[in-house]
């Protein structure tokens, strides 16, 4: 669940990008896991999705040690921050963090590197 103000917008890096729309002050929490908000799709229910929603959780999900029980979905626009090898933001942790002040307009990143298996197509 997004903590701090966002929007999604074409982005330079990919596609479509997730913005601050406030500024963001470094250390601060921009995102958690909640229950009540976000999904944990377990394998088998995966596995049983239609093959247009098994694509839709492969792009925008992932599978975590940091949250463990299957792939993790959220239902706000955090599915739109792109990787980065210089992130500005902290996934290190199960909570997301800001790693240095981030600008009102400036795109979130992020090292999917830091949080699950990721290699570059």
């Amino acid at each position: 669940m997004l903590l701090v103000p966002t929007y999604a917008a074409a982005s330079a890096i990919q596609g479509v990008g997730l913005f601050a729309a406030a500024p963001i002050a470094r250390g601060t929490m921009i995102w958690r896991f909640e229950p009540v908000f976000d999904r944990i799709i377990p394998p088998a229910d995966f596995a049983a999705l239609p093959d247009v929603a098994r694509a839709f959780v492969e792009r925008y999900g992932y599978e975590t040690p940091q949250i463990p029980g299957g792939w993790v979905v959220s239902l706000d626009n955090t599915r739109f921050i792109n990787h980065s090898e210089t992130p500005n933001t902290d996934n290190t942790r199960p909570e997301t963090y800001a790693l240095r002040d981030i600008a009102e307009g400036e795109e979130i990143t992020c090292n999917y590197g830091e949080f699950c298996d990721f290699t570059l197509d």
